[in-house]
């Protein structure tokens, strides 16, 4: 392998979507680059071939002798920097970097930064429907959508709200958002760090020199240690305060509140489930901060329905309510959408829960309290199934080769008026492409009935 010995060489590691945004984006600054991957044919390669013809690229196990020729190192969300070869490369003081540094160099608009186990997509996308309802030239990307280094390819606009994973995060140095939040931590990606601990802390860079910040006050691990200089606004599903977003109820109509101020009755928003009650409160704790007016936020509330796999409602069909939560890849999110659910049943009406799939070294003990409260049944698929059975020991579960076979498990063992919720706890990669193609699968399914 021959070296390119320059001071000013980057090397992207890892050529999915992020490393061809990085890539393009290196490109159209000028930077000298190189391309390595550890995959011998990584998924864009042919692209990437076609587009860089000229630039040097290496495939297969990364040497670190070749990685220490660089400057810096730009490092994809998906590649741990615990490999033996990145490791050594920076111990001898290459820097670590990922695109969402690259991106901060290049912007001076205001950045809305938004982490969490659960919830981010949807609040990263409502927060842009309000900025798009105040007519902001907006961009929303980051983990959701376009790579952030894409949507500097048209020129800087007038505020970011950028989705952020606990891997994207890990290699962020100075994003200096205007403000930060994460809405919440629950256990996800164990197979990746050493404990909770570990994602704790990736998940809290996201603060690094923020102006200010928005906690969940009903999940402590998302309170941030800041400087006493930086604005730290909350929310919670209970009474507001000056600073704190909340619920307030007048004449049995329960509101969106800040302090005594009533902003809009709950029941006109339009996404379904408690949880997305605070969803709707971080949004506009986040779109106050950058000064998005009052108005287009409540507008944008009771027009945004919420995303496609995230307790998308897909039909009423043989007496049944049919919900899908594909995008519920974690404990955490399955327990929220079992809550947001449950908090609306009618007396003797109850959910049948599809769930399972690869539970990413994941423990399922938080389940069983929400499955006893709100669950008939549990009909499991995929690796981990009977993981979850053990868990849930006490609730009546059946485990199911397809898809096509849990649905139809489901409907046999729902009464009618029951909710049939796909919310499977766990990543899809045992089965399916992705929890996109799981929840087109599960539409599908039911459409067909």
């Amino acid at each position: 392998m021959s070296l390119i010995t320059s001071d000013q060489l980057k090397v992207v590691i890892g050529l999915g979507q992020t490393g061809l945004s990085c890539a393009r984006f290196l490109a159209r600054k000028g930077f000298r680059f190189a391309l390595v991957d550890t995959r011998d044919n990584p998924p864009h390669l042919e692209k990437i071939k076609a587009e860089f013809p000229d630039v040097e690229m290496y495939l297969g196990e990364l040497d670190s002798a070749y990685l220490m020729q660089a400057s810096e190192l730009v490092l994809s969300p998906g590649v741990s920097q615990q490999l033996p070869a990145i490791k050594e490369a920076v111990a001898n003081g290459v820097s670590l970097i990922g695109d969402i540094d690259l991106f901060c160099r290049e912007v001076s608009a205001p950045i809305v930064a938004i982490t969490g186990s659960n919830a981010k997509s949807t609040v990263t996308t409502l927060v842009g429907e309000m900025a798009k309802a105040a007519g902001i030239d907006v961009g929303v990307g980051g983990n959701l959508g376009l790579p952030v280094l894409d949507m500097l390819a048209t020129g800087e606009q007038s505020l970011y709200v950028l989705e952020l994973s606990s891997f994207q995060l890990e290699t962020v140095h100075d994003l200096r958002a205007h403000v930060a939040t994460v809405l919440n931590v629950s256990p996800d990606h164990l197979d990746r760090y050493d404990g909770m601990q570990g994602y704790y802390q990736a998940k809290h860079r996201i603060f690094r020199g923020c102006l200010s910040a928005v906690e969940n006050r009903d999940d402590s691990l998302t309170h941030p240690l800041l400087p006493k200089n930086v604005e730290l606004i909350g929310y919670r599903l209970g009474k507001p305060d000056l600073k704190i977003f909340g619920l307030l109820e007048d004449s049995g109509v329960e509101w969106l509140s800040i302090g005594h101020e009533k902003l809009l009755p709950v029941n006109k928003i339009k996404m379904p489930g408690r949880h997305n009650i605070a969803n709707a409160l971080a949004a506009l704790a986040l779109g106050r901060a950058v000064n998005i007016p009052m108005d287009a936020m409540l507008n944008a509330l009771q027009s945004f329905g919420g995303l496609e796999h995230r307790c998308q409602w897909v039909s009423h069909k043989r007496g049944l309510d049919f919900y899908n939560d594909s995008k519920g890849t974690n404990v955490g999110a399955t327990v929220a959408a079992l809550d947001g659910l449950g908090a609306n049943l009618s007396i003797g009406q109850r959910i049948v829960l599809i769930a399972g799939g690869d539970a990413k070294g994941a423990s399922f003990d938080d389940l069983a309290h929400p499955v006893s409260q709100f669950v008939r049944s549990v009909v499991l698929i995929g690796q981990d199934a009977e993981k979850i059975s053990r868990a849930l020991d006490d609730i009546d579960s059946s485990i199911q080769m397809t898809l096509s076979e849990a649905v139809l498990r489901a409907i046999e063992v729902a009464h009618p008026g029951d909710i049939v919720l796909l919310s499977p706890a766990c990543a899809s990669i045992d089965m399916f492409k992705n929890y996109t193609e799981r929840g087109d699968q599960f539409v599908a399914l039911v459409d067909a009935l």
